[in-house]
Formats: C-alpha cells, sequence, structure tokens
C-alpha cells in the first residue's frame, strides 16, 4: 500500500508513506511508484501520525454514563457514592454480556484513531480484537479497592512484567500517602506503572516507571489533576481516558482539555500518546519511519498548521486508520480509490453526518446491546453496507 502526499507533523513538504505487510518499508520526500499489486491511495492537503497509544482505558465500562454528581475528594469517596446512589444504574448496564461491552469499548478507541489500548481489568475475552489490546503487565486495581494487592506485588513467581495500578487518584491526605504505602511494601521493586497520580509528588514519580495522566477524569471526580509539569522530571508520562464512567468517549476532547491546561508543552503531550507509550508498553509503533509498525491515522486537517490540526482533531476528520497494515476505517471520500478492499468485511457509520466505513459489524452490536439495555447511548449511528 502507498499513502501519497500527507503531510507529516512539523515536516515542511508532503511525503509518500509505503507499507509493506505490517510495517512502513519506505517514508520519501518523492513519489514512490505502487507496484500493480498495492493499493495506491492519493490524498490531497491530508495529515498523518502515528496511531493514538490509550494507555488507559476500562473496555467493558464504556456503556455507562458518566456517574457522579459532586466533586469528591478522592476515588474510594467517589466508588462508595455511586454505589450508593447509582446501584440500578450500575446493575442495568452489567446486565450486557461481558463480550458486547468489551466490543464497544473496542470501537470506542478505534472510531477515534486509537489503535493500540492498554485494557486495565481482567484479560479480554475477544479472540480477535479489530485494534491491538495490549495486556502484557499485571495488574493491580488499586491500594483501596483490590484485596490482598501486598502479597501480588510481591508475587516472587511472576516475571518482570510491570505493575499497573490505579495510585493517588485524590486530593486529600490520604491519596498522598496511598502512594508511599504502595512504594513501601513494594519490597521486591516490582516496576510500577501509577494511574492518575493526582496526589503524586516528584519523589514518588522516580519510583514509577511511569504515570498514566488521564486529565478528563480527574477534573470530572476531583475537580484537580496531577501536577504532571513536575512529574515529568522523574518519570515517563503517557496518556489516558479511563471509561465513560467518569469521561468523554471521544480521546479527542481529552487531548484539547489536557492541552488547555498549559502543564505540558505541546510536543511532550503529543509524545504521550506515541513515542513514550510505545517504549514504556513495547509496542514498536511510535514514528511515521521506516520499520516501525504500521499503525497509521490520517486526518483532514483544519488548518495549515499541522500540530495545530492535530490537536484540533476530532472523530469525523479522520480519512483513515491503518492498524497491523490492514484498513480498519475509511472516509466515504476514499471508497472510489479502495478497488482492492472487500466492502462486505465493512459497515458504514455516521460521526456527525460525516460518513465512514468501518471493519466488522457495528450495527449487529448496537443492535444486540439495546436488547440487554435499550436506553444506550452511542455516539455513532451505523447501518448495514449500502452507499453513503
Amino acid at each position: 500500500m502507498v499513502l501519497r502526499n500527507v503531510m507529516l507533523i512539523g515536516n515542511a513538504g508532503p511525503v509518500d508513506v509505503q507499507i509493506d505487510g505490517a510495517a512502513i518499508r519506505n517514508v520519501s520526500t518523492q513519489p514512490i511508484t505502487a507496484n500493480p499489486e498495492q493499493q495506491l491511495i492519493q490524498f490531497d492537503n491530508a495529515l498523518v501520525f502515528p496511531g493514538l497509544i490509550n494507555s488507559h482505558d476500562h473496555l467493558d465500562f464504556n456503556l455507562f454514563p458518566q456517574l457522579g454528581d459532586k466533586t469528591y475528594n478522592s476515588y474510594t469517596e467517589w466508588g462508595n457514592y455511586i454505589h450508593q446512589n447509582y446501584k440500578a444504574g450500575i446493575n442495568k448496564v452489567l446486565k450486557i454480556p461481558l463480550e458486547l461491552r468489551e466490543q464497544w469499548g473496542i470501537y470506542k478507541n478505534l472510531l477515534c484513531g486509537v489503535t493500540t489500548v492498554i485494557n486495565h481489568g481482567e484479560k479480554v475475552s475477544l479472540q480477535q480484537p479489530l485494534i491491538k489490546v495490549h495486556e502484557q503487565y499485571y495488574c493491580l486495581h488499586s491500594v483501596g479497592f483490590e484485596k490482598s494487592w501486598r502479597p501480588k506485588l510481591n508475587n516472587p513467581l511472576k516475571n518482570n512484567l510491570p505493575y499497573v495500578i490505579h495510585v493517588g487518584e485524590g486530593k486529600n491526605k490520604e491519596a498522598h500517602h496511598e502512594i508511599d504505602r504502595l512504594i513501601r511494601w513494594n519490597l521486591l521493586k516490582k516496576p510500577l506503572i501509577g494511574v492518575h497520580g493526582v496526589a503524586m509528588s516528584r519523589r514518588q514519580a522516580s519510583k514509577f516507571k511511569a504515570v498514566v495522566w488521564c486529565p478528563q477524569s480527574n477534573y470530572f471526580l476531583l475537580n484537580k489533576t496531577a501536577p504532571v509539569n513536575e512529574l515529568k522530571k522523574n518519570t515517563t508520562l503517557l496518556f489516558g481516558t479511563d471509561s465513560t464512567l467518569t469521561a468523554h468517549w471521544d480521546i479527542w476532547e481529552h487531548i484539547r482539555l489536557a492541552r488547555k491546561t498549559k502543564l505540558l508543552p505541546d510536543i511532550d503531550l503529543y509524545h504521550t500518546l506515541n513515542k513514550n507509550a510505545a517504549a514504556i508498553w513495547k509496542t514498536g509503533c511510535a514514528k511515521i519511519e521506516v520499520g516501525k509498525k504500521a499503525d497509521i491515522v490520517i486526518v483532514k486537517p483544519k488548518t495549515g498548521d499541522t500540530v495545530e490540526s492535530f490537536f484540533a482533531t476530532e472523530p469525523e476528520d479522520i480519512l483513515l486508520v491503518i492498524q497491523k497494515g490492514e484498513i480498519k476505517l475509511f472516509d466515504e471520500t476514499l471508497l472510489e480509490q479502495l478497488t482492492n478492499i472487500d466492502l462486505n468485511n465493512f459497515n458504514k457509520v455516521y460521526i456527525n453526518n460525516s460518513c465512514k466505513y468501518v471493519v466488522g459489524n457495528l450495527p449487529e452490536l448496537i443492535t444486540a446491546i439495546k436488547t440487554y439495555y435499550p436506553e444506550a447511548h452511542f455516539p455513532v449511528t451505523a447501518q448495514k453496507h449500502a452507499v453513503c
């Protein structure tokens, strides 16, 4: 496959990108000649960047509405509150079979250009998810809610994969001290990846391999977020959305909120979604560069500035999503060029009146979910094949 005439972020002129199998074979400022068997896709004024890496989501929790009607001092206060005040609504969502909830969590990410997601929780039940679900780590929920977290953390039989845990998700002293408890009890010095870290200090951050910043979830629960401008000096920063229990479905809304805080320079924020995350999770898809995995997103830019266009992106602007060299989503404007694609594997989706073709059977999934939960709300409408 050859992607012709696309702009790299920060680049002065357009390039062609050639994909061979699951990897990027060539990136050139000169036109790349596609062989007769290769798909050539011509773009006009399009921006290319690596598929986003969402470093924190709960895939099975994305059919919940945001739960909570005030700000809280910590995740434990919030957790106890919603189970007391929203019990009936929670039970309705949990009646949906786990596999259906996970499938929608995958689509939520794919529709936004996420090609790798780190799912926090039990191993997913899906056999062939549409995007990469990274689960090469050990999951602990939190110091507050994980039973027997100390022996689990210090299990000598576990290998050196990182332990991912919600930590410091609060604005009170208890949330800060919780981080010290975790550090103190990490007797075997296992690599730690903390999620949220709102109450974290630079000293504490130095004990973590990485910290996942989830600003929208933080502001919804606590009206406060992690001091990432300080934490970045002592650890690696990643970016996550959490689920719709506490945040918007669209990761681009999260990214713009993060930028608005001005806690990180644009380039640092950008790298939380690719370079940093690829290094920590070892995914190999950090750049549009020869030899990297072909996880690629192409969007219609809104300005002549590539950086501003990246941060202004919305799901309806996405023209193409490629994961491991395979097209997973494309805009209707590319349909005539995609002569080699099997439309039987795709269905139509409308996002704010913009028509996309997405792999799999999203219409059937939505119908199945609504048989269990009729009031389920989806940010898209979907229908079987037919031309847009």
